[in-house]
């Protein structure tokens, strides 16, 4: 056997070894981190801030006693809605005023409630953004407050 063969040999293994990247520490070389699925978050309720369009309710209500109920009917068209509730305390002791809205898909049976007072914080001014077409019904309760309630499209 020739002299020459045995360290070619050994230059082509080396070779390969280096090609291949197996001269490296034992760990593999360490893969960025795989990204976290995203799932949107739920808006805080009432945290929203949108612009209203064109309108399916706008009217001021005024609950006097908690016997007092309001109910409206409206039918949306349009994806992009929301519900904007202003409330003004008819009480200096904010704490026997509240509201209370459920918002009612027809369609679906799904109830959204929203309001004022009780167990909804005494945020005055608050506004819900909504995906949903449909017929809905609207049913209000309130006491020592008055309510403006606008239903409208949201465009931005």
């Amino acid at each position: 056997m020739k002299a020459w063969i045995p360290p070619a040999i050994c230059l082509m293994v080396i070779g390969m070894v280096l090609a291949a990247g197996c001269t490296g520490s034992q760990n593999p070389p360490a893969l960025p981190p795989a990204p976290m699925p995203v799932t949107p978050s739920p808006l805080p309720s009432g945290t929203a801030s949108f612009t209203m369009g064109d309108h399916y309710l706008q009217k001021s209500y005024s609950f006097q006693s908690e016997n007092d109920v309001r109910t409206e009917q409206f039918r949306v068209s349009n994806p992009s809605w929301g519900i904007q509730i202003t409330v003004l305390p008819l009480n200096e002791n904010v704490q026997y005023c509240w509201f209370e809205m459920q918002v009612t898909n027809m369609d679906t049976g799904y109830v959204d409630t929203y309001g004022y007072g009780r167990d909804n914080g005494f945020e005055r001014e608050r506004m819900y953004p909504m995906y949903i077409t449909g017929p809905y019904t609207v049913v209000m309760k309130g006491n020592r407050v008055k309510v403006d309630v606008d239903v409208a499209q949201r465009i931005s």
